[in-house]
């Protein structure tokens, strides 16, 4: 029994399964990538329109940097908001994706806007955009991003599934039913484990390496 509960556990952290669940829900993570990257465009191209959807979030996001910025320990904090605001959007985008996947759909487009509208100002205002990218973006969005596609692609499988179980919630036999949800509910909760250790070595990047580059 033992050796089995061990199994188990070490199969929620094995990275090869996790890899093996990201090919098996492909259909969802590549919808997940068009609409971030619909938003990047919709962002980029639009980013006078935009102004008023997107500024208040950044002004608010400004007005926490600055504190960080001059708190006493400003890297370990920085760490602990972006650690913690990912974590909880993420892994909430996860569970309310059971609502016919909408959340994490329109999670994944409004990121996509504030990014794209970012990078678009920046480049209005004559500022080096290669520059605010290489020091600014990727050294913690290479990790970053993808977590969140994947937390959101795993949000939209479980909205689709839901429906799909509803749909065949009449089904008089149980063999009618095609809903895998233990299956899917184990490659969601092993996919939480490496979403939260992506988003860890993504915010220890943001906090030290980042905030060096662009401080």
């Amino acid at each position: 029994m033992a050796d089995h509960n061990l199994k188990e556990i070490d199969a929620m952290f094995s990275i090869r399964k996790f890899i093996r669940d990201l090919r098996k829900y492909k259909k969802a993570m590549l919808l997940s990538i068009l609409i971030f990257a619909a938003g990047l465009v919709l962002g980029a191209a639009n980013a006078d329109t935009l102004t008023r959807l997107v500024m208040p979030n950044l002004e608010q996001l400004s007005r926490i940097s600055r504190d960080l910025a001059q708190s006493d320990h400003p890297e370990w904090n920085f760490f602990l908001f972006i650690f913690f605001n990912n974590v909880t959007k993420s892994l909430g985008v996860m569970l309310l994706g059971a609502i016919l996947g909408i959340l994490p759909a329109f999670f994944l487009l409004m990121n996509g806007l504030a990014l794209g509208f970012v990078v678009a100002a920046a480049g209005g205002r004559g500022e080096n955009l290669v520059d605010l990218i290489v020091r600014g973006l990727l050294p913690h969005g290479i990790i970053e991003i993808p977590a969140i596609l994947i937390a959101a692609g795993f949000g939209m499988q479980f909205g689709y599934l839901a429906v799909k179980s509803l749909g065949e919630a009449g089904s008089r036999d149980a063999s009618e039913r095609t809903v895998d949800w233990r299956g899917f509910l184990v490659s969601a909760g092993r996919g939480a484990i490496w979403i939260v250790v992506m988003l860890l070595v993504a915010a220890v990047i943001e906090s030290t390496l980042t905030f060096y580059l662009v401080g």
